[in-house]
């Protein structure tokens, strides 16, 4: 499968408070300049290892792709932050599962002259966006996992009320609901008893948290659908992704629709999902 990207910068962005990934950073810039490239790296980044950077927007403006040295939470903070500006993004692993940032960094020099020749493929992932509207404001959010409705502490329930295209569709009393995309159907999703679903189908997957009741059961619904959630008895959260949380009140609500431009993961051509899960989660591993 031939595609083909005209890379001329590099935004490179690393891993939060891991200052010995000075070494790989410089191997990725020597690797990328060797090719003509220039490669520019975020502020924050720059000065966990001593170097000089530039404001994330500004390389995510410049750059024609975003490479994420780190491990699968950075890379989907990094899909989340730049989403605005839609640029194809690179996951090298160096963390611990590697299941979106699936290049190694024994891989990174062969995998760039791949790059240059065209011999990668772009997937694009579905991603969530949300209002929050709240007396005082509207706050627009998106995710690439997921986004969960939880009670605010251990000792609570939460009374979670579905809307799909504005009409009633279920009440959830529990520890919560996960809305989940695709790709996020492997994370918190698949904890809670939730399906694994193809990280390329156009989907909602709405999973309770510990429901209090036996008929309370995951669901898949298309894409295409909107879904309003309210929580009227109680304060509860909004969690983005694992990473952000806002306060969510009885006189709030939350609109989730599917974003309309997706996150654009590069890949190697040989990469199939379905290895992927059986590497990584052990599936139909015999013990």
């Amino acid at each position: 499968m031939q595609e083909h990207l005209e890379i001329k910068r590099v935004g490179v962005v690393l891993r939060p408070s891991t200052p010995e990934l000075k070494a790989l950073f410089y191997q990725v810039k020597n690797i990328f300049e060797h090719y003509g490239a220039e490669v520019l790296i975020d502020s924050i980044s720059a000065g966990m290892i001593g170097v000089l950077g530039q404001d994330f927007s500004a390389i995510c403006e410049k750059s024609d792709i975003l490479v994420c040295i780190g491990g699968d939470g950075t890379l989907i903070s990094l899909t989340r932050r730049s989403y605005q500006f839609h640029k194809p993004i690179l996951g090298i692993n160096a963390g611990t599962l590697g299941f979106l940032a699936d290049i190694n960094p024994s891989e990174i020099e062969t995998f760039v002259e791949k790059l240059y020749n065209g011999e990668f493929r772009i997937d694009e992932r579905m991603m969530i966006e949300a209002v929050l509207s709240t007396g005082e404001e509207e706050k627009h959010l998106y995710s690439f996992n997921d986004i969960v409705i939880s009670r605010p502490s251990i000792s609570k329930m939460v009374k979670v009320d579905a809307y799909i295209d504005k009409r009633w569709f279920n009440t959830y009393f529990g520890d919560g609901l996960i809305i989940s995309t695709p790709t996020g159907s492997t994370a918190y999703n698949l904890a809670a008893g939730g399906p694994v679903t193809f990280p390329l189908t156009d989907a909602f997957i709405l999973t309770p948290i510990c429901p209090h009741s036996l008929t309370q059961r995951p669901l898949v619904i298309p894409a295409n659908f909107e879904i309003e959630i309210k929580t009227p008895e109680k304060e509860s959260l909004v969690i983005i992704d694992g990473q952000e949380q806002y306060d969510f009140g009885p006189e709030d609500t939350l609109l989730v629709k599917k974003a309309s431009i997706g996150a654009r993961l590069i890949h190697r051509v040989e990469r199939n999902y379905f290895d992927v899960l059986r590497e990584k989660l052990s599936w139909g591993q015999v013990r």
